[in-house]
């Protein structure tokens, strides 16, 4: 485990792709299909009224029910995208021989993604969310979580794709796991901040969904240069430059 930690700090690749997961998890999550939904998910996971949960005067009881449904919640939904990532870097290790071929059509799919995420791409667009859900409570939050992740929201699909993309170009289940995990802190971290004061989390917010379009077309550029890094090249360049100054700093002591 020492060795795997040691050899992700000094990769530059994943320190960019971590970057990537971290801000493509938080764009997820100010999407349009999640933030302006997040009264009904927060009720879901908890059993409380849409009107109990945007309550500002709830009970510690309250609070510690709402908080605990958010993180099974967040539990759920990550136990399914780190295993896409196992899987995506799984296979990424098997194929490694094929690298500069593989790194053009990886590239190929993030630019489509990075386009589908500014809206440029109707069908990937297209809503093939699971509707029916279960009961609410504590008891069926990783149920919901799951089926959250299992839908694949139209908003949600293209950020995730273009992380396990990256999980596929790091070739170990270890790293492609850490990417999607870092991808679900973006994306789960929103979700406990509203659970824990969701008036002034959604009064913090107004701003970002005011601007959701604009945020779109920022997160999906930043795809787009990163596919157009993979399929010209110059992505294994920098990784490779970055990895270098990152193994040559010592730190003061």
């Amino acid at each position: 485990m020492g060795g795997w930690a040691s050899d992700a700090v000094m990769s530059g690749s994943l320190l960019v792709a971590t970057a990537v997961a971290l801000l493509a998890g938080l764009v997820s999550f100010f999407s349009p299909c999640v933030v302006p939904l997040l009264p009904g998910y927060l009720s879901y996971v908890s059993g409380m009224t849409a009107a109990e949960v945007a309550a500002d005067g709830k009970s510690a009881r309250q609070r510690g029910r709402l908080l605990a449904g958010a993180v099974l919640f967040v539990l759920g939904f990550s136990a399914v995208f780190v295993s896409y990532g196992v899987l995506f870097g799984s296979i990424g290790y098997e194929l490694r021989e094929y690298e500069r071929p593989i790194a053009i059509v990886m590239g190929v799919v993030v630019i489509v993604l990075g386009l589908g995420f500014m809206g440029f791409v109707p069908w990937l667009q297209r809503d093939v969310r699971i509707h029916a859900v279960p009961s609410v409570g504590l008891a069926v939050a990783p149920l919901l979580g799951v089926l959250f992740a299992i839908g694949w929201t139209p908003c949600i699909g293209p950020a995730l794709g273009a992380v396990l993309t990256l999980a596929y170009g790091e070739g170990t289940a270890g790293r492609g796991a850490f990417l999607t995990f870092v991808y679900c802190l973006g994306l789960g971290i929103p979700f406990l901040l509203a659970a824990v004061a969701f008036s002034r989390f959604a009064r913090a917010t107004s701003w970002v969904r005011r601007h959701q379009r604009v945020i779109s077309l920022v997160g999906g550029g930043l795809l787009v240069v990163v596919g157009v890094l993979l399929v010209t090249g110059l992505w294994g360049q920098l990784m490779t430059e970055l990895t270098s100054w990152v193994g040559s700093f010592r730190p003061v002591v």
